[in-house]
Protein backbone atom coordinates (compact mmCIF):
# COMPACT_ATOMS: atom_id res chain seq x y z
CA UNK A 1 0.00 0.00 0.00
CA UNK A 2 1.20 3.31 -1.10
CA UNK A 3 0.94 6.48 1.37
CA UNK A 4 2.57 9.75 1.45
CA UNK A 5 2.90 11.75 4.66
CA UNK A 6 -0.93 13.65 4.65
CA UNK A 7 -2.96 10.48 4.44
CA UNK A 8 -3.00 10.07 8.17
CA UNK A 9 -5.12 7.61 10.93
CA UNK A 10 -7.64 9.64 11.33
CA UNK A 11 -7.19 13.10 9.14
CA UNK A 12 -4.98 15.81 8.52
CA UNK A 13 -2.78 16.58 11.45
CA UNK A 14 0.60 19.42 10.19
CA UNK A 15 3.93 18.29 11.84
CA UNK A 16 6.72 20.67 12.43
CA UNK A 17 9.42 19.27 10.42
CA UNK A 18 12.42 21.85 7.98
CA UNK A 19 15.03 18.46 7.80
CA UNK A 20 15.15 15.01 8.86
CA UNK A 21 16.19 14.72 12.11
CA UNK A 22 14.56 18.50 12.84
CA UNK A 23 12.04 18.44 16.08
CA UNK A 24 8.30 17.54 15.40
CA UNK A 25 5.50 18.64 17.31
CA UNK A 26 4.16 16.81 20.04
CA UNK A 27 0.99 16.20 17.87
CA UNK A 28 2.41 14.70 15.01
CA UNK A 29 0.74 11.44 13.79
CA UNK A 30 2.47 8.52 12.42
CA UNK A 31 2.39 9.28 8.56
CA UNK A 32 1.37 5.32 7.57
CA UNK A 33 -1.86 3.30 9.14
CA UNK A 34 -0.78 1.12 11.89
CA UNK A 35 -1.11 -3.03 11.20
CA UNK A 36 -0.31 -2.67 7.50
CA UNK A 37 3.06 -2.12 5.52
CA UNK A 38 2.67 0.58 3.90
CA UNK A 39 5.16 3.03 1.77
CA UNK A 40 6.78 6.06 2.48
CA UNK A 41 6.47 8.02 -0.55
CA UNK A 42 6.80 11.79 1.28
CA UNK A 43 10.54 13.20 1.15
CA UNK A 44 12.12 11.88 4.19
CA UNK A 45 15.96 12.70 3.82
CA UNK A 46 18.81 11.91 1.18
CA UNK A 47 18.16 8.65 -0.89
CA UNK A 48 20.23 8.91 -3.79
CA UNK A 49 19.38 5.53 -5.04
CA UNK A 50 15.81 5.85 -4.32
CA UNK A 51 15.23 2.81 -2.19
CA UNK A 52 11.97 2.13 -1.13
CA UNK A 53 10.57 2.84 1.98
CA UNK A 54 8.13 0.50 3.78
CA UNK A 55 7.36 0.98 7.31
CA UNK A 56 5.18 -1.43 9.77
CA UNK A 57 3.60 0.42 12.27
CA UNK A 58 1.56 -1.67 15.37
CA UNK A 59 -1.51 -0.81 16.42
CA UNK A 60 -0.15 0.14 20.14
CA UNK A 61 3.20 1.89 20.13
CA UNK A 62 5.03 1.66 23.27
CA UNK A 63 5.44 4.28 25.22
CA UNK A 64 9.34 3.98 24.50
CA UNK A 65 9.41 2.33 21.70
CA UNK A 66 12.16 0.12 19.74
CA UNK A 67 12.92 0.64 15.71
CA UNK A 68 14.00 -2.49 13.97
CA UNK A 69 15.31 -2.19 10.39
CA UNK A 70 14.96 -5.32 8.34
CA UNK A 71 16.68 -5.61 5.03
CA UNK A 72 15.93 -8.24 2.60
CA UNK A 73 17.98 -10.91 0.20
CA UNK A 74 18.97 -10.43 -3.43
CA UNK A 75 15.50 -10.89 -5.36
CA UNK A 76 13.84 -10.09 -2.68
CA UNK A 77 11.71 -6.90 -1.26
CA UNK A 78 10.28 -4.85 1.47
CA UNK A 79 7.32 -7.31 0.77
CA UNK A 80 9.24 -9.85 0.43
CA UNK A 81 10.74 -10.23 3.97
CA UNK A 82 7.87 -8.69 5.77
CA UNK A 83 5.92 -11.58 4.34
CA UNK A 84 8.73 -14.02 5.23
CA UNK A 85 9.76 -13.01 8.39
CA UNK A 86 7.55 -12.33 11.71
CA UNK A 87 9.45 -9.29 13.09
CA UNK A 88 6.00 -7.37 12.44
CA UNK A 89 3.76 -9.99 14.18
CA UNK A 90 5.72 -9.82 17.00
CA UNK A 91 5.13 -5.86 16.93
CA UNK A 92 1.90 -5.69 18.27
CA UNK A 93 3.15 -7.80 21.08
CA UNK A 94 6.01 -5.59 21.91
CA UNK A 95 5.16 -1.95 20.66
CA UNK A 96 8.15 -1.79 18.77
CA UNK A 97 8.35 -0.36 14.80
CA UNK A 98 9.93 -2.26 11.70
CA UNK A 99 11.30 -0.40 8.81
CA UNK A 100 11.57 -2.78 5.51
CA UNK A 101 13.51 -1.21 3.08
CA UNK A 102 13.15 -2.13 -0.74
CA UNK A 103 16.18 -2.12 -2.88
CA UNK A 104 16.19 -0.44 -6.17
CA UNK A 105 18.28 -2.46 -8.37
CA UNK A 106 16.06 -4.98 -10.87
CA UNK A 107 17.65 -8.00 -9.00
CA UNK A 108 16.71 -6.56 -5.62
CA UNK A 109 20.25 -6.45 -4.27
CA UNK A 110 21.84 -4.14 -2.34
CA UNK A 111 24.81 -1.90 -3.29
CA UNK A 112 27.23 -3.20 -0.87
CA UNK A 113 30.70 -2.51 -3.30
CA UNK A 114 30.85 1.24 -4.41
CA UNK A 115 32.80 3.82 -2.33
CA UNK A 116 29.78 6.19 -1.38
CA UNK A 117 27.61 3.16 -0.03
CA UNK A 118 30.59 2.13 2.17
CA UNK A 119 31.50 5.84 3.72
CA UNK A 120 29.16 8.02 5.97
CA UNK A 121 26.72 9.86 4.18
CA UNK A 122 28.68 9.74 1.15
CA UNK A 123 25.76 8.55 -0.87
CA UNK A 124 24.91 4.71 -2.24
CA UNK A 125 21.98 2.54 -0.52
CA UNK A 126 23.16 2.95 2.88
CA UNK A 127 22.65 6.52 2.73
CA UNK A 128 18.87 6.10 1.85
CA UNK A 129 18.41 3.62 4.26
CA UNK A 130 20.27 6.07 7.35
CA UNK A 131 17.71 8.53 5.80
CA UNK A 132 15.02 6.24 6.81
CA UNK A 133 16.11 5.64 10.01
CA UNK A 134 16.74 9.27 10.90
CA UNK A 135 13.34 9.96 9.61
CA UNK A 136 11.80 7.64 11.74
CA UNK A 137 14.10 8.22 15.22
CA UNK A 138 13.08 12.05 15.06
CA UNK A 139 9.45 11.65 14.10
CA UNK A 140 9.11 8.90 17.57
CA UNK A 141 12.13 10.15 19.76
CA UNK A 142 13.84 6.93 19.23
CA UNK A 143 17.46 6.56 20.03
CA UNK A 144 20.76 4.92 18.70
CA UNK A 145 20.06 2.78 21.76
CA UNK A 146 17.13 1.33 20.60
CA UNK A 147 17.39 1.01 17.06
CA UNK A 148 18.41 -2.51 15.70
CA UNK A 149 19.10 -3.75 12.34
CA UNK A 150 18.58 -7.24 11.19
CA UNK A 151 19.24 -8.57 7.64
CA UNK A 152 19.74 -11.66 5.61
CA UNK A 153 22.18 -12.51 2.49
CA UNK A 154 22.76 -8.99 0.82
CA UNK A 155 20.62 -7.70 3.98
CA UNK A 156 23.01 -9.19 6.04
CA UNK A 157 26.27 -7.89 3.60
CA UNK A 158 24.77 -4.51 4.20
CA UNK A 159 24.63 -4.85 8.18
CA UNK A 160 28.61 -5.33 7.78
CA UNK A 161 28.42 -2.00 5.42
CA UNK A 162 25.73 -0.12 7.78
CA UNK A 163 27.62 -0.77 11.11
CA UNK A 164 31.32 1.04 9.26
CA UNK A 165 29.48 3.30 7.79
CA UNK A 166 26.68 4.42 10.45
CA UNK A 167 27.41 3.17 13.79
CA UNK A 168 25.97 6.17 15.32
CA UNK A 169 22.28 5.16 14.00
CA UNK A 170 22.24 1.54 15.37
CA UNK A 171 22.95 -0.31 18.30
CA UNK A 172 23.09 -4.09 17.84
CA UNK A 173 23.08 -5.60 14.03
CA UNK A 174 22.45 -9.00 13.03
CA UNK A 175 23.88 -10.57 9.77
CA UNK A 176 22.30 -14.03 8.20
CA UNK A 177 25.07 -15.45 5.80
CA UNK A 178 26.82 -11.83 5.40
CA UNK A 179 30.54 -11.53 4.01
CA UNK A 180 32.66 -8.37 5.94
CA UNK A 181 32.76 -4.94 5.76
CA UNK A 182 34.28 -3.74 2.17
CA UNK A 183 34.75 -7.41 1.15
CA UNK A 184 32.62 -6.61 -2.14
CA UNK A 185 34.61 -3.09 -2.78
CA UNK A 186 35.39 -2.41 -6.05
CA UNK A 187 33.82 -1.56 -9.71
CA UNK A 188 31.16 -4.09 -9.80
CA UNK A 189 28.40 -4.86 -7.73
CA UNK A 190 29.34 -8.49 -7.64
CA UNK A 191 32.67 -9.87 -6.10
CA UNK A 192 33.68 -13.78 -6.80
CA UNK A 193 36.68 -13.89 -5.25
CA UNK A 194 35.02 -12.14 -2.16
CA UNK A 195 32.14 -14.79 -2.44
CA UNK A 196 34.20 -17.63 -2.51
CA UNK A 197 35.69 -16.41 0.50
CA UNK A 198 39.25 -16.08 -1.42
CA UNK A 199 39.29 -12.23 0.60
CA UNK A 200 41.64 -12.97 3.30
CA UNK A 201 43.09 -10.19 5.60
CA UNK A 202 44.46 -9.71 9.12
CA UNK A 203 42.33 -8.50 11.92
CA UNK A 204 43.99 -5.31 11.71
CA UNK A 205 43.61 -4.88 8.04
CA UNK A 206 39.58 -5.68 8.15
CA UNK A 207 39.14 -3.08 11.39
CA UNK A 208 40.91 -0.33 9.73
CA UNK A 209 38.89 -0.52 6.84
CA UNK A 210 35.40 -0.13 9.47
CA UNK A 211 37.50 2.79 10.95
CA UNK A 212 37.82 4.16 7.10
CA UNK A 213 34.37 4.25 6.91
CA UNK A 214 33.51 7.05 9.34
CA UNK A 215 36.74 8.88 9.65
CA UNK A 216 36.61 11.02 12.90
CA UNK A 217 34.10 8.65 14.58
CA UNK A 218 34.85 8.08 17.81
CA UNK A 219 31.68 6.57 19.54
CA UNK A 220 30.43 3.70 20.46
CA UNK A 221 30.04 0.77 17.74
CA UNK A 222 26.59 -1.67 16.96
CA UNK A 223 27.24 -5.51 18.78
CA UNK A 224 27.86 -7.86 15.85
CA UNK A 225 25.56 -11.17 15.83
CA UNK A 226 26.79 -13.24 13.37
CA UNK A 227 25.41 -16.08 11.59
CA UNK A 228 26.50 -18.37 8.77
CA UNK A 229 26.44 -22.23 7.51
CA UNK A 230 29.33 -24.27 6.98
CA UNK A 231 27.29 -25.15 3.39
CA UNK A 232 27.08 -22.41 1.95
CA UNK A 233 28.06 -22.12 -1.48
CA UNK A 234 26.73 -18.83 -2.23
CA UNK A 235 28.97 -16.72 0.00
CA UNK A 236 31.27 -19.29 1.34
CA UNK A 237 32.41 -19.90 5.00
CA UNK A 238 35.34 -18.48 5.16
CA UNK A 239 33.46 -15.18 4.83
CA UNK A 240 31.79 -16.28 8.75
CA UNK A 241 35.63 -16.30 10.13
CA UNK A 242 36.57 -12.87 7.91
CA UNK A 243 33.95 -11.49 9.57
CA UNK A 244 34.70 -12.57 13.16
CA UNK A 245 38.48 -11.00 12.48
CA UNK A 246 37.16 -7.77 11.75
CA UNK A 247 34.75 -7.13 14.23
CA UNK A 248 36.88 -8.44 16.78
CA UNK A 249 39.57 -5.88 16.15
CA UNK A 250 36.90 -3.08 16.08
CA UNK A 251 36.06 -3.56 19.10
CA UNK A 252 39.89 -4.42 20.41
CA UNK A 253 39.33 -8.33 21.30
CA UNK A 254 41.04 -11.53 20.18
CA UNK A 255 39.43 -13.67 17.38
CA UNK A 256 39.62 -16.94 20.15
CA UNK A 257 36.20 -17.14 21.16
CA UNK A 258 36.20 -16.33 25.02
CA UNK A 259 33.11 -18.95 24.84
CA UNK A 260 31.77 -22.08 22.96
CA UNK A 261 28.92 -23.76 22.90
CA UNK A 262 27.56 -26.91 20.78
CA UNK A 263 23.55 -27.14 20.05
CA UNK A 264 23.43 -23.40 20.61
CA UNK A 265 20.14 -22.33 20.31
CA UNK A 266 19.98 -25.68 19.29
CA UNK A 267 21.18 -28.05 16.86
CA UNK A 268 23.12 -28.00 14.30
CA UNK A 269 25.03 -24.37 15.43
CA UNK A 270 27.49 -24.14 17.76
CA UNK A 271 27.97 -20.69 19.33
CA UNK A 272 31.18 -18.47 19.79
CA UNK A 273 31.29 -15.23 21.88
CA UNK A 274 34.26 -12.60 21.54
CA UNK A 275 34.16 -10.35 24.93
CA UNK A 276 30.41 -9.09 24.52
CA UNK A 277 30.21 -7.77 21.66
CA UNK A 278 30.43 -10.01 18.44
CA UNK A 279 28.70 -13.38 18.49
CA UNK A 280 28.66 -16.02 16.29
CA UNK A 281 26.55 -19.11 15.02
CA UNK A 282 28.08 -21.29 12.26
CA UNK A 283 25.17 -23.92 11.41
CA UNK A 284 27.40 -27.75 10.09
CA UNK A 285 25.73 -28.40 7.23
CA UNK A 286 23.62 -25.17 7.06
CA UNK A 287 23.86 -23.77 3.65
CA UNK A 288 22.44 -20.76 2.60
CA UNK A 289 21.08 -18.83 4.16
CA UNK A 290 20.37 -19.76 7.96
CA UNK A 291 16.90 -19.53 9.22
CA UNK A 292 16.27 -15.84 10.50
CA UNK A 293 15.46 -16.12 14.38
CA UNK A 294 13.11 -13.39 15.44
CA UNK A 295 12.71 -13.69 18.64
CA UNK A 296 16.65 -14.65 19.86
CA UNK A 297 17.41 -11.34 17.39
CA UNK A 298 14.72 -9.35 19.77
CA UNK A 299 16.43 -11.10 22.93
CA UNK A 300 19.73 -9.35 21.73
CA UNK A 301 17.95 -6.05 20.98
CA UNK A 302 16.54 -6.07 24.77
CA UNK A 303 12.68 -6.03 23.24
CA UNK A 304 12.29 -9.67 24.81
CA UNK A 305 13.41 -10.89 28.17
CA UNK A 306 15.56 -13.84 27.89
Amino acid sequence: MKISAVAVLTGLVAFARTVVGATLTSAAIPPVPTSQLAQVTDYFGPNPTNAGFYMYIPHTVAEFPSLIVAVHYCTGSAQAYYNGTTYAQLSETYGFIVIYPSAPTPGGCWDVASNATLHHDEGGDSLGIASMLRYTQALYGIPRERTFYTGTSSGAMMANVFSGAYPDLISVAVAYAGVPYACFAGPNAWNTQCALGEVIKTPQEWGDLVRSAYPGYFGPRPKMILWHGTADTTLYPPNFYEEIKQWTNVFGLSPTPWTTFNNTPAAPYTQTTYGMEVVGYLGTGVGHTPPVHETLDLQYFGIMPW
